[in-house]
This record gives C-alpha cells, sequence and structure tokens, in this order.
C-alpha cells in the first residue's frame, strides 16, 4: 500500500508540529525564570494563602522574567488550583519555573534560625520569637499569658521564662506557638537531664526552676565570669541562714526601670514579690534569661562564708567579698564615695 505525498506532508507536519510543542513546553519547564541579579530571595507564604496569593507575592518581589512560563508549569504541574503550602522559601538566582513550583508545591521550606537571649520579660520575648516565625508577639503573648496552658506545660506566670533555654534553635517560618513552645520544654528538658545537672541542683537544696531564678539574679550582678559562683555562694549562704537577699537586680526588676544605676532606699521599699529587700527567699521566678554558663556557675557554686558583696565601683566590673556586717559596711562606704565623685545619681 502506497502512501500518498500529501498523507506523507501531513505527518511530517504533525510530527515537526509534535516536536515543536515539546521543544517549546520543554524551553519553558526548564528555562532560567529567576532575574539573575535578585539574589537570593526570600518568600513568605502565609498559612492560609491560596494560589493567587503566591503570585502575588512574587510580583511584589519582582523576580521573575516571566509569569506566562510560572503559570504554565504551575498548570502543567497542578499546582494552580491545589492548596498552597505555607512556609519560608528561597528563591535562587536563574531558578527554572519548573524548579520554583516543584519547591513551592512540596512545601521544601528553609528553615530559620532563631536565636534568643539576654531577655527580662515574656513581652520581650515574644516580641524576639515574632521576628522569626509566623505567629507575631500577640499570638504568642497570647499562650503565655494563659493559665490553663502553662499549668499543662508545668510552670506558671511567675517561672515560666525559667522553661526557656537561651541558644540558636532551627525551626520552620511556619511553626504554630503550641508547637514552638512544646519544642522549647523538650529542649528544657534535654539540658537539664544533661551533665548532671539535675542532682547538682538536689545537692544545693533547689529546683531546677530555682537554680534558673537565682542564676537570673547572679546573671545582672557581674559580668565577671570568674566571680559568678561566688555571687551564688552569698545567695545560698543568705537563704540557708534565713536571710533576706536583698539583691539590687531585683529591686531593678520590681520597679520596672531597667536603666536604674544606683538603688536607694526608696527602691528598696517597692511593694513586689520580686523585692528581696522586703521578701525573704528567692523571687517567684527569673528576672531575665541567664546565660548557660551563669546557670552552671550557680550549680558548681564555690562553697565560702562570704554573706555579703559589694561592687567595687573601679570599673573592672568586679566585687568585694565580706564575712562580716562590718566589713561590708566599710567596702559600701568606698563604693559610695566612688559613685558619689563621679555623679552617679
Amino acid at each position: 500500500m502506497r502512501i500518498s505525498r500529501n498523507l506523507k506532508l501531513s505527518i511530517l507536519a504533525i510530527f515537526i508540529a509534535l516536536v515543536g510543542s515539546g521543544l517549546f513546553l520543554r524551553k519553558w519547564l526548564w528555562m532560567d525564570n529567576v532575574k539573575p541579579e535578585s539574589g537570593d530571595t526570600e518568600l513568605l507564604i502565609p498559612t492560609g494563602s491560596k494560589y493567587e496569593d503566591v503570585v502575588r507575592i512574587l510580583k511584589e518581589k519582582d523576580i521573575l522574567k516571566s509569569y506566562a512560563s510560572f503559570e504554565l508549569v504551575a498548570k502543567v504541574l497542578k499546582y494552580k488550583g491545589k492548596d498552597t503550602p505555607s512556609g519560608r522559601y528561597i528563591v535562587k538566582p536563574n531558578m527554572s519555573s519548573f524548579a520554583l513550583v516543584r519547591m513551592l508545591r512540596a512545601g521544601f521550606q528553609t528553615p530559620v534560625n532563631l536565636t534568643f537571649n539576654n531577655v527580662r520579660t515574656i513581652n520581650e520575648l515574644a516580641g524576639k520569637i515574632g521576628k522569626y516565625i509566623e505567629p507575631d508577639s500577640q499570638d504568642l503573648l497570647n499562650v503565655l499569658l494563659d493559665s490553663a496552658y502553662l499549668k499543662d506545660m508545668g510552670f506558671n506566670k511567675f517561672n515560666i521564662l525559667s522553661m526557656f533555654i537561651p541558644n540558636t534553635y532551627e525551626f520552620f517560618w511556619n511553626t504554630n506557638p503550641d508547637k514552638f513552645f512544646r519544642r522549647m520544654k523538650s529542649e528544657h528538658e534535654k539540658f537539664w537531664q544533661s551533665s548532671d545537672r539535675i542532682a547538682k541542683a538536689k545537692k544545693l537544696g533547689l529546683n531546677q526552676d530555682e537554680i534558673y531564678t537565682l542564676a537570673s539574679i547572679v546573671e545582672k550582678e557581674t559580668l565577671v565570669s570568674s566571680e559568678k559562683s561566688t555571687i551564688s555562694s552569698v545567695y545560698l549562704n543568705r537563704l540557708r541562714s534565713g536571710q533576706r537577699l536583698q539583691a539590687d537586680p531585683t529591686v531593678v526588676f520590681a520597679s520596672g526601670d531597667f536603666s536604674l544605676k544606683r538603688i536607694y532606699e526608696k527602691h528598696t521599699q517597692i511593694k513586689s514579690p520580686y523585692n528581696t529587700y522586703r521578701n525573704t527567699g528567692l523571687p517567684p521566678g527569673p528576672i531575665c534569661m541567664p546565660d548557660l554558663s551563669t546557670v552552671d556557675a550557680v550549680l558548681n557554686t564555690k562553697d565560702t562564708d562570704y554573706m555579703f558583696f559589694c561592687a567595687t565601683g573601679d570599673g573592672s566590673g568586679s566585687h568585694r567579698f565580706a564575712v562580716t556586717f562590718r566589713q561590708h559596711v566599710e567596702n559600701a562606704n568606698r563604693y559610695r564615695e566612688l559613685l558619689n565623685k563621679q555623679d552617679i545619681k
């Protein structure tokens, strides 16, 4: 059976069309579609976003050469019209439409490195965390102020800060508050279960939260690392003897004025459970988030007879320690004289 010339031409035309359309589709699938000058670009796709929201975000970033290419590939890969995975995505220069759509469709997120330390209050903590993950500071605070939730976690509004171990953690941007806080609870447990920390706390007669609270006071008392365990010994000696701690940093915290550099009699009279000039024992919770080295310094407190300490005021940040009140008064007078000379109010 001979094939006519016209039929041959028709078959050839169809073949060429198919090859051409295939090459066209291949080009649109694999062509570089992210502008090379855009650099690594962060895309934040909020929870509940639709496909149209993703397109809008891409247009706001202005990183694509052809939105038609992206839309065609999204249709071919069935990304368009489906639920859109939320998250944080890093778009690379010269990325193809195929690679971009596949990443977004599969939810291949790039995690964030979340760091927090040197925090005084849960409001401040929520503000710091809210800069890294999707829930904002108010969403986080709503959970941190939920007494039933805190009780379920084994904490309360006073000691909840002690659940947070300052460090750098890897999280997905769209982590919700509950998952975030339960991860922090897990990290808290890992910290205390390592290096014999629980046993050391028991040896000192304190529980984990009390160690953290004491460490927060020591943290604000000195910047000299070598002094931390000695300062801790003073406070432990006072706790064991039933004396008030009379820790200036707790007065600063009770006042709410963290700029205070000098404590006067009026400050020591502030009515607050955190004011250790008025109340015996440790405050009900930490006054800051102490460095991990400070927690370990407290756990490894030196055995001393010191009952007092006072800043030298010489600019070194160091302290003079005393066993008797008379020695302490002499040290305190020297310190006040230096403050007066420097006109520190």
